[in-house]
Order: C-alpha cells, then structure tokens, then sequence
C-alpha cells in the first residue's frame, strides 16, 4: 500500500495562527478537495498526521479533536475523500516530552505497521521543516509546501 501522509493545519484547513478545534473555525483549503481526489485515483491511500500542542497547553481537550477530525472525515466523505485514519500528538515540548511529536516520526512508524504501508512509494505532505523530518526519519518522500497552499499546485510532484 503505498500513502499519501498529510498535516493537517496549513495543509488539509487553513492555519491561521490561532489553534483550530472547532468545527466552526475549520476551513478547508482551495484545492484541498480537488487534489486529494487525484491522490486517491493515483491509488495512494491517506493518512493525516497532526501536532495538536492546545491539548498540552489546556486550551481545548481530546474531545475537542476528535470532534474536529469527525468533522473533518466526514466533509471529506462527501467529496468521495476517505481519510484512512488521523494520528495527532496532543504533547507540548515545554510541558511534557513524548515520542511522538513531530519531528519524530513515531506516529508515522505506527501507520506504516498498522497498515502495511511502503515506506518507499509513499509521501508525506506538510509545511513545517519538522513534517519534513518526520518524514525523512520514517523513510518517506517529504513534499514542503506553504502554509495554505493550493495542493493542486504540487500533484506533478506525485506520480
């Protein structure tokens, strides 16, 4: 199974600097439709991967996530998208260390057991320097973009 890894904030809705946990606050970026759509008729599966340091920081809680993430799925079910299933951290380096905060890759790891991926035919979307490095430790492609870019501006980038 080769997969496509996504952040989520900057690249599936829109980052605007504050912490999105609420559905109401969840925008989705132009073109994110459109290109993870072409992703899947490539037969690429798709995974998110997302730092959610709010949890850590007591701004919002687990709950508020997976409300997020249930919105999210199920927004993109209507345009025919199926996400695979959604990792997030809910650590905070200058609160609580962990090993699964990107940059390290352990999140990345434990889809590629769960699901059989290959490592090698896969790439990981994201627009911080640390995606990429989570990438790169797991043996993935990274593709750096803006934050809020158009992903149907990088698809050449995914055969």
């Amino acid at each position: 199974m080769k997969t496509v890894f996504l952040d989520r904030d900057g690249v599936i809705n829109r980052d605007n600097k504050n912490y999105t946990f609420k559905k109401e606050d969840f925008y989705f970026n132009e073109g994110v439709f459109e290109a993870l759509k072409e992703i899947q008729f490539r037969n690429y599966s798709l995974i998110c991967i997302t730092n959610q340091a709010g949890i850590a920081k007591g701004l919002y809680s687990h709950q508020d996530v997976q409300k997020v993430h249930q919105f999210m799925t199920h927004e993109l079910r209507k345009h025919h998208i199926e996400i695979l299933d959604t990792y997030y951290c809910p650590h905070y380096h200058e609160i609580s260390e962990c090993l699964c905060r990107k940059p390290k890759p352990l999140l990345i790891e434990k889809a590629i057991a769960r699901f059989g991926i290959e490592a090698q035919r896969s790439y990981f979307i994201g627009d911080r320097t640390r995606d990429m490095e989570a990438a790169i430790g797991a043996g993935i492609k990274g593709i750096l973009i803006d934050t809020n870019q158009n992903l149907n501006s990088i698809l050449h980038l995914i055969p």
